[in-house]
């Protein structure tokens, strides 16, 4: 066949089938969002203004337990340490809303940066209606009849205002305004109960709290990639078993063995078949050389004569990848 009527029949073809392609999962690390927290590493969370749900020792904790790469991304100020400064300073406010009560404490304490803010009210407000039902009039089932239960959706809500105040510079790394909200219904015919105001406020703060750690740290994020199942040249019939046998190898995380057949593969076609540099490339990504799987991905995309969609998206993507590793690393060594 035609060379390039079969590459528009395969890309017509990866269109339909990409839905059930097989994948493979890929595991990257991200950078922390607020990148200037990654320069204060010595960090205190003093306890939030009116925080009866816990908000503030929920993000000391998180940050407290974070690892990246089996180490500490914070050094926490112990929280004895902080209260007893703001004991001796007669501080009133609990919760240091100034700024520069903020520094003057963190400065005390040997901060490079400190967590404060204050806690909203929780609020809860109950909902009453209607919902029809419908029940058997008779042994037959024949007929229905209809018939309306009370129901009530209750919302609890949690906000709160948080900031990040850089100790030596004296301004705010970061600040927000937080808000979650949770619903829930009961019927008089379930045996479903409306939760009480104050555990859902505490599993708010904990949510507020795991949010609040994600952007100031960097993580690891988890997706799939689409495998290329069919050749794009005139496979001879040892080509496709090395493809099919790759692919299978794959399929059970025996990435070291796909690799080997992916080059053999190359190499018997010539090193024509974008087929074979794509699914290098996703198995270098897969196993973290970012650097490799852009080549693989280069000389795949160097080798279409029509646009193919996961090889595009390969090409944006990993270009990410390692402008993100690279900005992570960079935080990691601060």
């Amino acid at each position: 066949m035609n060379k390039y009527i079969y590459t528009i029949v395969l890309v017509i073809t990866m269109i339909f089938m990409s839905a059930c392609a097989q994948k493979v999962q890929i595991k990257a690390l991200s950078p922390a969002e607020i990148d200037r927290a990654s320069t204060t590493k010595k960090i205190a969370v003093v306890e939030f203004e009116n925080d009866i749900v816990g908000l503030s020792s929920s993000i000391e904790s998180n940050l407290a337990r974070f690892r990246i790469e089996n180490k500490p991304f914070f050094t926490m100020v112990n929280r004895n340490e902080i209260n007893q400064v703001i004991r001796e300073q007669k501080f009133q406010n609990s919760g240091l809303i100034e700024t520069e009560k903020i520094v003057e404490v963190g400065n005390l304490i040997g901060a490079e940066a400190l967590i404060s803010g204050s806690v909203r009210r929780p609020s809860m407000s109950d909902t009453h209606f209607y919902e029809t039902r419908a029940e058997c009039a008779n042994r037959k089932c024949s007929e229905l009849r209809y018939y309306d239960v009370h129901c009530t959706k209750r919302v609890i809500g949690l906000g709160a205002d948080i900031k990040m105040i850089d100790v030596t510079q004296g301004d705010i790394i970061y600040s927000d305004s937080l808000l979650r909200n949770a619903s829930f219904k009961h019927c008089n015919d379930d045996s479903r109960i409306l939760p009480a105001k104050r555990d859902i406020a505490q599993r708010l703060a904990r949510e507020m709290a795991n949010d609040f750690t994600y952007k100031l740290t960097p993580h690891y994020v988890y997706f799939e990639v689409a495998l290329i199942e069919s050749g794009d040249l005139d496979y001879t019939d040892t080509e496709e078993q090395l493809l099919e046998n790759a692919l299978e190898y794959i399929k059970h995380n025996r990435l070291d063995k796909a690799e080997r057949l992916l080059k053999e593969l190359v190499d018997a076609t010539q090193q024509q078949s974008y087929v074979a540099f794509y699914n290098l490339g996703v198995v270098k990504e897969a196993q973290g050389d970012f650097a490799k799987a852009k080549r693989y991905y280069e000389k795949a995309d160097n080798l279409t004569v029509e646009s193919v969609e996961v090889i595009n998206s390969a090409y944006v993507r990993i270009n990410e990848a390692i402008e993100n590793h690279k900005q992570t690393s960079q935080q990691l060594q601060r």
